[in-house]
């Protein structure tokens, strides 16, 4: 991983698990002027306090005594500052340079409006976009999906890494995987579409089978004619061996493979953290040094194209202001977001600080949300994705403008 500052233009075995929404006949492959949309979700309720570090918030150190990273320079460890209130997790350093190169925008106190402590139902919400509510079967990238499908009809267009489609994507035409190698049939190249053909005639029975058939063998075929099994990332960049950078890596090989692909998921879990979360050194810094370490790599390998990418970081809730006597944080209420790409207005902190005094806390004593996720959501959605129709991706809401993305156009 390079780890010298690095300037704004020159930053820096699986298989096919489910098909959704399949489409008949042969799919299309069109260029789209869209963004790739990254959306990264840091499954277990990460700690965004000690991610984002108030560290100008002395109620920040009364309520941690041992996990509060210390204040910028003091020290081995210490949080590397941002804008002389806010820093970043020790960890964190390869953010500090895509925040210096003007292309992080860290989100603040931010998070879902509503108050359950439960994993399922605030991951579920939130991938919903739809708080509080569970009728609506969809997730805001389906319906963003769907809302824009005439424009781009890629088996490849939307894809989840993993045994099975995010519930963001439902809806929609998605591809779940869980490993691009996978996807080449094993046969000799003189074999394989003789093996095709086979295939074809044995689902060609059943129409709701052929119909994810057909989507399947697009799959199959993109990838076999544009993609190589071993891959070498551009620019130099340098993935984590972790589940997620090796996520990522295969993710940038589709990107860079060309096969329109326009939003993919890719989770990161582990962060529910009641025991032993450490400070600069422990459990959450892992997760922090994974996190960081692979989206540059990302960033890096396709810094070619960072004007048409954009990434967002999310986690269902945030945790407790005070730690517990585990060494660790409960469940809370506001977090941190991260937003990432060359159009992205970076290098400054978003969202109202609430503060940490006891009585500027919500509820038992967690952390205040003054920005909800769907104002980082729709904001990207509309300015890097085109997709103006808000009220349908996340009905019922209001968003309020952030300025943290450009235009698309």
């Amino acid at each position: 991983m390079r780890t010298e500052p690095l300037a704004r233009r020159t930053l820096l075995g699986g298989h096919l698990w489910q098909v959704g929404n399949s489409s008949q006949g042969q799919a299309t492959t069109p260029t789209t002027s869209r963004d790739l949309l990254l959306c990264v979700f840091l499954r277990g309720g990460a700690d965004g306090l000690n991610i984002v570090v108030p560290h100008g918030d002395a109620d920040y150190y009364r309520a941690r005594s041992t996990i509060a990273i210390p204040q910028p320079g003091q020290g081995v460890g210490a949080a590397l500052d941002l804008d002389g209130y806010f820093g970043l997790h020790p960890a964190l350093a390869s953010f500090q340079r895509l925040y210096q190169a003007k292309l992080l925008a860290p989100i603040h106190a931010c998070g879902s409006p509503d108050p359950t402590h439960s994993h399922f139902d605030a991951m579920d919400y939130m991938e919903r976009g739809i708080p509080g509510d569970k009728r609506t079967a969809t997730g805001w990238l389906g319906r963003h999906l769907q809302l824009t499908s005439q424009t781009n009809d890629a088996p490849l267009r939307a894809v989840g890494m993993g045994g099975q489609t995010p519930l963001a994507m439902r809806g929609a035409k998605a591809t779940a995987i869980s490993s691009i190698a996978a996807f080449h049939l094993r046969e000799p190249q003189s074999d394989q579409h003789v093996v095709a053909a086979a295939l074809r005639e044995l689902y060609g029975s059943d129409n709701l089978l052929n119909g994810m058939a057909t989507q399947t063998f697009s799959v199959l075929e993109q990838i076999d004619q544009k993609l190589q099994p071993d891959y070498t990332p551009a620019h130099g960049a340098i993935y984590p061996d972790s589940p997620f950078g090796r996520n990522l890596q295969q993710i940038a090989q589709l990107a860079r493979g060309d096969l329109g692909m326009e939003v993919a998921c890719a989770d990161i879990g582990g962060w529910d953290t009641h025991a032993n979360q450490g400070n600069q050194e422990g459990e959450q810094a892992q997760l922090l040094a994974d996190l960081g370490q692979s989206l540059e790599a990302f960033v890096t390998d396709l810094e070619d194209r960072l004007d048409r990418l954009t990434i967002v970081t999310m986690s269902e809730f945030g945790r407790r202001v005070n730690e517990n006597a585990s060494g660790g944080t409960d469940h809370g209420h506001g977090n941190c977001m991260f937003v990432i790409g060359g159009q992205i207005n970076g290098g400054k902190m978003y969202g109202a600080w609430p503060g940490l005094q006891q009585e500027q806390r919500y509820g038992p004593g967690d952390l205040q949300v003054t920005t909800d996720f769907r104002d980082v959501l729709s904001e990207i959605v509309r300015k890097r994705l085109g997709n103006a129709d808000i009220a349908q991706v996340f009905p019922d809401y209001q968003p309020h403008g952030l300025d943290l993305a450009r235009t698309s156009g």
